[in-house]
């Protein structure tokens, strides 16, 4: 081994341990060449399983290529930031029909910024103390396929639910990229899949989003319908979505690999008794109350008026209550609307029904 590798290879090892001391969990190197997964990526946009996410089709160039969103980049560091609170009760929430489920990375601080600032300050460190060198730093913030750069610089797979496992630390956590021009040595070969004859994931979609294996129709997934997709959500998906207000967890639930995980960064600790909020009180918020408590928050991407809609959605599924629960839907139609009165009429219209049966049952 020459002595530019063996210094390298030093550098790097330096890396690792400033990126440990900022709240990183794991890092990795890996080169920008991700051609091997373009054909997938192409077949999955052709089938549209993207939805309204168009920006998937924007600048899909830079996506088949980093080296464009990046000139001179040699090498990217792509780290791992667990998130996953401790003691939030996910499988009690969810099986309450009147508590509001948040997906778990949602609950506290957004990661975007956090991610970002951590891997400048990495980067920064890097150039003062090691090397000069030119890099820039993204978290879900521009047209990266960071999941499959993770997976080359040996985080982890790409789980059938199209998410990143680590065997150390299930999928709970946020990824992050550092690109630059330093020459490090690249990781160890990525790892193969673990999934084995598993399919927990794919079992438990409330809404049978996974055509096969590794493969998501964004369309038909939670995530994606409280979250991204704009105008009514389709009725065939409501009442499937139960209470899930926010995104959706149940193939991570699920996922024996998740056994392995840690408690997250604090600073992703459920802010505002999120964790365990009824879908009446949070449908109760003002404009005024949602921008204020959801300050810093992932929930700011919804904006109030799709959180509305989406509980109401939530509040035609749930089961207490249901006298003040009409009232209170009743009292927001025509406030925000046509899709949000769409949601609400026909939670009235659930509601009403499951009112129905319950007098009918009872004679």
């Amino acid at each position: 081994m020459d002595s530019s590798w063996h210094q390298s290879d030093q550098a790097f090892e330096k890396l690792r341990q400033k990126a440990l001391e900022l709240g990183f969990t794991a890092i990795g190197v890996t080169d920008p060449n991700v051609s091997q997964h373009v054909p997938f990526l192409e077949a999955w946009l052709d089938s549209g399983f993207q939805g309204t996410m168009d920006w998937f089709e924007r600048n899909l160039a830079l996506r088949k290529d980093p080296t464009q969103l990046v000139a001179g980049t040699q090498r990217i560091i792509s780290v791992r930031l667990d998130y996953l609170p401790e003691n939030t009760e996910c499988i009690e929430v969810l099986n309450d029909p009147n508590k509001a489920y948040i997906s778990r990375y949602a609950l506290g601080r957004d990661y975007h910024k956090l991610m970002r600032k951590r891997l400048k300050r990495l980067g920064d460190w890097f150039s003062e103390q090691i090397a000069p060198h030119g890099f820039r730093v993204f978290s879900d913030s521009a047209p990266i396929l960071e999941k499959h750069l993770a997976e080359k610089a040996g985080l982890g797979w790409i789980g059938k639910h199209t998410l990143l496992l680590s065997r150390s630390a299930g999928s709970w956590f946020f990824l992050g990229e550092l690109f630059t021009d330093y020459p490090f040595p690249i990781s160890a070969k990525s790892e193969q899949s673990r999934c084995g004859s598993c399919s927990a994931c794919i079992d438990i979609c409330p809404t049978d989003a996974f055509n096969a294996p590794y493969e998501l129709d964004a369309t038909k997934c939670i995530s994606y319908l409280t979250i991204e997709h704009r105008g009514p959500i389709p009725e065939e998906f409501r009442k499937p979505m139960g209470n899930r207000v926010f995104g959706c967890d149940d193939c991570q639930l699920v996922c024996p690999w998740n056994r392995y995980t840690s408690v997250g960064d604090p600073e992703f600790r459920p802010r505002n008794g999120l964790d365990k909020r009824q879908l009446i009180d949070l449908f109760q918020w003002s404009e005024k109350e949602f921008l204020e408590k959801t300050e810093g928050s992932p929930l700011r991407r919804a904006g109030y008026v799709k959180f509305l809609e989406n509980l109401a959605i939530g509040l035609g599924n749930s089961e207490d209550k249901i006298s003040q629960t009409l009232d209170l839907l009743n009292e927001k139609v025509g406030a925000h609307g046509p899709v949000l009165d769409e949601h609400i009429l026909w939670a009235i219209k659930t509601l009403n029904n499951r009112a129905s049966e319950n007098v009918s049952y009872s004679v």
